[in-house]
């Protein structure tokens, strides 16, 4: 396999609002799977991307977004949100799924 190395910026006191804003993780995978599959988000950790990668990778994009990893109450609130768009509040479904 070949070397990877990694550049990212590291001057932290010319970073831009963007860059200044929480970088939430949530990991999705087993801790000792190959790759790693999780949830990233911007802001507001109800609004993210699943993304997939390598251990290592996994790592060095953790280190270099300076993530937060989502506690269990913001967990919880992500899944009653995706719970209530997906079934809907007031529906037969919504029923069915409590």
């Amino acid at each position: 396999m070949a070397d990877l190395t990694l550049h990212t910026r590291n001057d932290s006191e010319d970073r831009s609002g963007f860059d200044r804003m929480t970088k939430y993780v949530r990991v999705r995978s087993a801790e000792d799977s190959r790759f790693v599959e999780f949830d990233f988000a911007i802001g507001d950790p109800a609004l993210f991307v699943e993304l997939i990668m390598p251990q290592g990778a996994f790592e060095h994009f953790c280190k270099a977004n300076q993530v937060v990893f989502m506690t269990q109450a913001q967990q919880a609130s992500v899944d009653a949100e995706m719970e209530k768009w997906r079934y809907g509040e007031e529906t037969l479904m919504a029923h069915n799924h409590r």
